[in-house]
């Protein structure tokens, strides 16, 4: 039973890294279960499709990433403090995997979403749900900065669309051009986008 349990997690890891590597549509079953070890026969006993494996993998990296967002914004840090955590997060995660993969990798869900949105739903539908609960991180630490009178920021829900945006944006060129400096000013960029002054 232990080596079953083993196989699925091997395939809800290698499909995660196979897309973020590299792309959904170049990624085949052949490919997944080579990188997990695993025989193709095992691929179907678990997941009936690609789609369905990807799925359940988004899944699954999110319900684990999302034990790290919850110490980073937990309601016990300065609520900026949280932001700015999270960036550096962003940063030392891209900087492991440059030096894993010898490239910069940018974020996983929007590189997917931006190749899948117009052709798979089911994957575009479990991205969405994903950001949503993503972007709600920031807007609990903006609600928390207005009411703390940190910043002015009545609406808290658009200025954290905004803000998840910018960050997202920044990784999304780092990518392209495979370049970790755009990055660099991450964090002077948010405190302009939420009218921070310099010592706060």
């Amino acid at each position: 039973m232990g080596r079953t349990s083993d196989a699925k997690e091997r395939l809800l890891e290698a499909v995660i890294e196979l897309i973020w590597t590299g792309s959904y549509g170049s990624t085949s079953v052949d490919q997944i279960c080579e990188r997990a070890g695993v025989k193709k026969g095992s691929f179907y006993h678990f997941f009936e499709s690609k789609t369905e494996l990807a799925v359940a993998g988004i899944e699954h990296s999110w319900n684990e990433h999302r034990k790290q967002l919850d110490q980073t914004f937990s309601p016990v840090i300065p609520p900026l403090e949280r932001i700015w955590r999270c960036f550096r997060e962003f940063r030392e995660e891209q900087e492991e995997m440059q030096a894993k993969h010898h490239r910069v990798l940018g974020c996983p869900i929007h590189s997917l979403g931006a190749e899948i949105s117009t052709v798979d739903d089911k994957l575009r539908d479990t991205l969405q749900e994903i950001l949503s609960q993503f972007i709600r991180y920031y807007e609990s630490a903006i609600r928390d900065a207005h009411y703390q009178g940190i910043i002015e920021a009545p609406d808290a829900p658009a200025l954290a669309r905004i803000l998840f945006a910018y960050g997202e944006g920044l990784l999304l060129h780092a990518r392209i051009w495979n370049d970790l400096s755009h990055l660099n000013e991450m964090e002077a960029g948010a405190r302009r986008i939420l009218g921070v002054k310099d010592n706060e």
